[in-house]
């Protein structure tokens, strides 16, 4: 980890520059058949740094939306927004208008980096919000060269071709614990908030990850398959940075859900690497394509954002010979906590602590548990946020005595150090690995004038490890399930979206009135 913290590893911005000097013209990311290369990234992001530098009207410190899928153009995006000394804000571009809201408001961003399908969605609630530079790209504007033509914003080939007209200004006041990204997560209540990740926080476990898998990773001989998207806090850190600063390439994925188009970029390589998920695995296993790969060179998978089953972890090895390393992290935590090491697992078992990392397994007063116990979750390191954005009173909650962060998990620590995830204490339902908050999918279903009271809860599902579930009380007897859902596509993104509505006379409640969601899931 130490290496990470010599003289010229000022912030994350110069490990991005260290790496693209070093590795030059090796290849760091492909995607739809065109490979970008360390030294076009440079110079790509170099001039869209500039650019945003002399041209957009943000000054450093400022925030930036980063609102793509996983194209060539995102790593381009947020190592020209970090070049530049802006605070980079990932957005899920599948949002709907009423979640890009909260997310903006909230970050108080000036700037938005777009996919041009998105516009129309953007112009519904940019008045709404401080945004005043709109940059936008077309998902094949490198290859066909400006495709993008917005009615409004700047092309980003356009700003691009402006800013090699400039000079990339020096980043001054450099210091590792300022904020370099506002990654938003959810919590018990709902709210979205935004965890304040630093240099050193993503820098550290950077750091920790290369020390778990180090015997595993080669320099500039890694080709890994990303599928998960980059605005997600896992492939951001783990592909993004972690194995791009290796001089190793990416291959990104726009839509993991098109099996076919995954199966056919992955048999175009020697892949020696997968970041995945459960639901994923079992998916690609069953894709007739997918056993026919050689995958003879595949020595590393890795796993998070939701549990690893038994039967996945062995359906994949049984077929393409590779294990699964299961890891445990929270955007808090920048992500990874606990990570099992590749060829080593420990199975039904997150693995133990990334060096540096402290777990300990609390009671409800904050007593640390023996070995074998099971309680909270509480981790302290070196990768932990700076706190929540805007919100002192929340991150008071979460910052427990001693620097240690609640996870609001339930595990317990093995005997022989490893952690073990048992249940979670908050009601959040993960659905293929994206999190899902009960209270939010609640509140747009009482918004229906036909709703008088909405319960979510999740339930097991064989596909995506998790499903919505809804208990609904109705003013409106006549309203059918079809109305209510066709309401919450106009609201919820599709994994947030209920897969069952369930129409009763009456919710169990507390004698305080409060829903007993847990009596909703015995149901």
């Amino acid at each position: 980890m130490s290496q990470l913290f010599n003289s010229k590893i000022e912030d994350l911005a110069s490990l991005i520059e260290s790496s693209m000097s070093k590795y030059g013209k090796a290849p760091a990311f492909e995607c739809f058949g065109q490979t970008l290369t360390f030294e076009e990234l440079e110079r790509l992001s170099g001039a869209l740094g500039a650019w945003l530098q002399h041209s957009s009207g943000l000054v450093a410190g400022d925030r930036i939306i980063i609102q793509l899928p996983n194209i060539n153009q995102f790593p381009i995006a947020v190592f020209a927004a970090l070049r530049a000394g802006l605070v980079v804000v990932n957005t899920n571009p599948l949002y709907t208008p009423r979640e890009m809201l909260h997310q903006f408001t909230n970050s108080g961003a000036k700037g938005i980096i777009i996919l041009q399908d998105l516009l129309g969605k953007l112009s519904e609630v940019i008045e709404s919000t401080e945004i005043g530079t709109v940059i936008v790209t077309h998902p094949l504007d490198l290859i066909s060269k400006k495709l993008a033509s917005p009615e409004w914003g700047v092309g980003m080939m356009d700003a691009i071709a402006l800013g090699e007209t400039y000079e990339l200004k020096p980043r001054f006041n450099k210091n590792l614990d300022d904020t370099c990204v506002i990654q938003y997560t959810g919590g018990t209540t709902g709210l979205s908030k935004g965890a304040c990740l630093t240099h050193r926080s993503i820098l550290s476990n950077v750091g920790q990850f290369f020390e778990r898998i180090d015997e595993k990773l080669e320099e500039q001989k890694e080709i890994f398959v990303c599928p998960l998207p980059l605005y997600h806090i896992y492939a951001f850190v783990v592909n993004m940075i972690m194995l791009f600063s290796k001089g190793n390439l990416n291959l990104l994925i726009p839509n993991p859900r098109d099996l076919d188009a995954l199966v056919k970029s992955i048999g175009e390589h020697k892949i020696t690497g997968f970041s995945g998920i459960n639901t994923l695995f079992v998916g690609l296993c069953q894709h007739p394509g997918f056993k026919g790969l050689d995958f003879s060179s595949l020595k590393m998978t890795f796993s998070g954002g939701s549990a690893l089953s038994m039967h996945a972890a062995q359906t994949w090895q049984n077929l393409t010979g590779c294990t699964v390393s299961e890891g445990y992290g929270l955007t808090e935590a920048s992500p990874v906590v606990c990570m099992n090491e590749p060829g080593n697992e420990q199975l039904a078992s997150v693995g133990r602590p990334l060096i540096g990392t402290q777990v300990e397994i609390w009671d409800e007063h904050d007593r640390v548990l023996p070995i074998g116990e099971q309680g909270q979750i509480v981790v302290r390191g070196p990768q932990i946020m700076k706190g929540y954005w805007l919100l002192p009173d929340e991150t008071n909650k979460a910052m427990a005595k001693d620097g240690f962060y609640r996870t609001g998990d339930v595990g317990e620590i093995r005997p022989n150090g490893c952690i073990k995830i048992v249940d979670r204490l908050t009601d959040m339902i993960i659905v293929s690995g994206f999190n899902v908050y009960p209270n939010e999918v609640e509140e747009v279903l009482v918004s229906h004038p036909s709703i008088n009271e909405a319960a979510v809860v999740g339930e097991p599902d064989s596909k995506s490890g998790e499903r919505v579930c809804a208990y609904v009380t109705v003013l409106d007897k006549s309203i059918e399930m079809k109305t209510l859902l066709d309401y919450c596509r106009e609201m919820l993104t599709a994994y947030k979206i209920p897969k069952r509505i369930i129409f009763m006379e009456s919710l169990p409640k507390t004698t305080v009135g409060k829903i007993l969601r847990r009596e909703l899931r015995q149901t």
